[in-house]
C-alpha cells in the first residue's frame, strides 16, 4: 500500500523537496522551520515522509559502509569519522523532519485531527529511536522550541527510548479515536495512503524491533513484551500470511525533473561515481550461491576485478579499509543494481561460477555488461525501513535468545522467503527477471539444511547473516544488529585508521553552537567512536 512521489508531486509541490546539492547531500527541503504551523496538515505530513527518508542518505550510506554493504568513502571504510561526516543528516532531522512532525502533533491535537497526530507520532518514534541507535545521547525534550531554546541539552538515550515506547502507545490510542476508513486522505500519506491497519501494524512492529534491540538491558522485560506482541501475529507487518504488503517502505519516483529518484541511483548512474560496491558483500553472495547478487549489483565490465584487474568476473568492488588512491575506473567498477536503488538487473554471464551452483547460475543470462547512465533503470527504488522480512528475522533472533516461545526455525524460513519475494516482485515490476516461486522455496530449504545442522550459536549466526543480507539498502539496521550481536563477522580492514565506531560522530555545527556542551565538545566527539549505545552490553 505504498504511493510513489511522482503520483502527487505536482499537487503537493514536492518538486522543491527533492533537489541534490553535490553528492553528499540528498535534498534541500523548502520548509521554514520558524513557521511550520502555517502549513496545512495535508501538505505537511507528506513533506515529513519525504524529508525523513531524504535526510537518511548520508547516515544510511555511512552506516552501510561500516557494515561493509558498500563503500561510501575511503575514510569511513577505514572507520575514520569527522564532525562533518553526518552533519547533513543531523541538521536535516532537527531543522526539517522533527520540526514539522512536532508542528503536526501540536496543530493536529488542537484541531482533533487524530489521524495526523497518530501518524506523526509514529514517524517521530521511528526517527528518534533511529537517532538514538546511531548517535546514543541526543537533544530531545528541549528541541523544536525555536528561539526559546537554541541549545537543547543532550539526554540519555535509554531514557529517550522509554519516551519513544510511550509515544507509540499514545499513537495507537490516537488512531483509535479515528473513524473507520483511512485516518487521513490517501494523498496526504505517501507510505500507507492513510490506512489505519497498516499504521497499527507498523506501530506494533516498531515496538517489536525496539524491545528486541534492548533485549540485553532487561531480557525478562523484552521477552514478556515480545511474547505479547507475537501472541497476535495478525497485528504485525507480515500478518499471518507472510505478506509484504504492509512493509514500512518509502517508494521513490522515476522522475528527473524534478529528480525524485533513489539517491544511490542519482549519484552513481552518471559519469561520476560516489560509491564502490563492497568486495566483502560481493564475495559473500558469490560464494554462497545467492541469487540476490544479480539484483543488488550490476557489472559495467565483464572481466574487471579487484584492484582494476582485467581478468576477473566483472564484480569489481573495493575491499573494506583499502586506503589506496582511486584509479581511473569509473567505467569499470560494479555499481548498484535493480534492488533497492532502481538500477539495472544484471543478466549477463558471470565468469568462474562454481559448477555446483543451483541458484546463482548463467541459465538464461543473455545480456552484456554496459557502462550505466542516467537513462538506465528507473531510479524508482525503495527505502526499506521495517519490512516483513525484518520482522521475521527479529522474531527468530528473539526466540533463540529470549525463549519467547516463537518458532525460530519457521521465522527464519519465512524471513528468507519474504525477502526473496520482495526482491523478485520489485524486479518484475521494474524491468528485471523475477525468481520463480520454486527457486525461492528451494533456496529457503537449502538455508534450513544449514540451520538444522547448526548448534545454538550457529543458528543465531545464520539468522543474523540472512538478516544482514536482507537489510541491504538499510545499513542502519545492519549497523545496529552488528553492534548488538557481533554477527555476521565482518572482513578485517586492509588499513584501518581507527577502531570500529560504536556511534556516529555528532554534527560539528551542533557541538560548536550548542552551549550546553561548551568546553566538552571535543571529548564528547572523541568518545563517540568507542562508547557503546546503552543497549550494547
Amino acid at each position: 500500500m505504498m504511493m510513489t512521489v511522482k503520483n502527487i508531486v505536482y499537487t503537493l509541490g514536492l518538486a522543491g523537496l527533492l533537489s541534490v546539492t553535490g553528492c553528499s547531500k540528498f535534498v534541500d527541503i523548502n520548509t521554514d522551520p520558524n513557521n511550520p504551523t502555517e502549513a496545512e496538515l495535508p501538505l505537511l505530513l507528506p513533506a515529513t515522509e519525504v524529508s525523513l527518508v531524504a535526510n537518511m542518505y548520508q547516515m544510511n550510506s555511512g552506516a552501510s559502509t561500516f557494515v561493509q554493504h558498500v563503500v561510501f568513502s575511503g575514510a569511513l571504510s577505514r572507520y575514520q569519522q569527522q564532525g562533518t561526516t553526518f552533519d547533513d543528516s543531523w541538521t536535516g532531522f532537527y531543522s526539517q523532519t522533527l520540526n514539522d512532525l512536532e508542528a503536526i502533533i501540536t496543530k493536529g491535537t488542537a484541531e482533533q485531527q487524530w489521524g495526523y497526530v497518530a501518524i506523526a507520532k509514529l514517524e517521530k518514534a521511528y526517527l528518534v529511536s533511529l537517532m538514538v541507535d546511531m548517535w546514543g545521547d541526543i537533544p530531545y525534550s528541549q528541541t523544536q522550541q525555536g528561539q526559546a531554546n537554541t541549545s537543547p541539552a543532550f539526554e540519555d538515550g535509554q531514557e529517550i527510548y522509554e519516551k519513544v515506547l510511550t509515544m507509540i502507545d499514545e499513537a495507537i490510542a490516537d488512531a483509535g479515536k479515528t473513524n473507520a476508513g483511512p485516518m487521513v486522505p490517501a494523498t496526504s500519506d505517501l507510505i500507507y495512503a492513510g490506512s489505519k491497519s497498516s499504521w497499527l501494524a507498523m506501530a506494533n512492529s516498531l515496538k517489536l524491533k525496539l524491545y528486541n534491540t534492548i533485549r540485553l538491558v532487561d531480557p525478562a522485560r523484552s521477552a514478556n513484551a515480545i511474547r505479547t506482541l507475537i501472541a497476535d501475529p495478525a497485528t504485525l507487518i507480515g500478518g499471518t500470511s507472510n505478506s509484504n504488503t504492509l512493509d514500512f517502505t518509502f517508494k521513490f519516483g522515476s522522475g528527473q525533473n524534478p529528480n525524485n529518484r533513489h539517491p544511490w541511483h542519482r549519484v552513481d548512474y552518471q559519469g561520476g561515481k560516489t560509491f564502490y560496491m563492497s568486495q566483502s558483500l560481493i564475495d559473500l553472495l558469490f560464494n554462497n550461491d545467492d541469487p540476490r547478487l544479480r539484483y543488488y549489483i550490476v557489472r559495467q565490465n565483464a572481466t574487471a576485478g579487484l584492484n582494476n584487474s582485467t581478468n576477473s568476473n566483472g564484480y569489481y568492488g573495493r575491499n573494506p579499509g583499502d586506503g589506496t588512491a582511486t584509479p581511473a575506473d569509473l567505467n569499470r567498477r560494479a555499481t548498484f543494481g535493480i534492488y533497492p536503488a532502481g538500477g539495472l538487473y544484471d543478466n549477463a554471464p558471470i565468469n568462474n561460477l562454481p559448477g555446483t551452483n543451483i541458484f546463482l547460475t548463467n541459465t538464461g543470462a543473455t545480456s552484456t555488461p554496459k557502462v550505466v547512465s542516467v537513462a538506465d533503470g528507473t531510479g524508482a527504488g525503495i527505502m526499506p525501513m521495517i519490512t516483513n522480512a525484518m520482522v521475521k528475522f527479529i522474531r527468530a533472533e528473539a526466540a533463540l535468545t529470549l525463549n519467547t516461545g516463537d518458532d525460530a526455525r519457521q521465522a527464519f524460513r519465512d524471513g528468507i522467503t519474504a525477502h526473496l519475494t520482495e526482491v523478485s516482485t520489485y524486479a518484475a515490476a521494474n524491468g528485471g527477471i523475477p525468481l520463480t516461486a520454486g527457486a525461492i522455496s528451494s533456496f529457503a530449504d537449502a538455508q534450513l539444511l544449514q540451520y538444522d545442522a547448526a548448534d545454538a550459536n550457529g543458528k543465531l549466526n545464520l539468522v543474523m547473516t540472512q538478516k544482514y543480507i536482507a537489510s541491504f539498502g538499510n545499513g542502519m539496521e545492519a549497523y545496529t544488529d552488528f553492534r548488538r550481536t557481533g554477527l555476521p563477522a565482518l572482513r578485517p580492514l586492509l588499513s584501518p585508521l581507527n577502531s570500529f565506531p560504536m556511534r556516529l560522530y555528532y554534527s560539528e555545527t551542533e557541538l560548536t553552537a550548542n552551549t550546553s556542551v561548551a568546553g566538552n565538545a571535543s571529548q564528547l566527539q572523541i568518545a563517540q567512536q568507542t562508547t557503546p549505545v546503552f543497549w550494547d552490553k
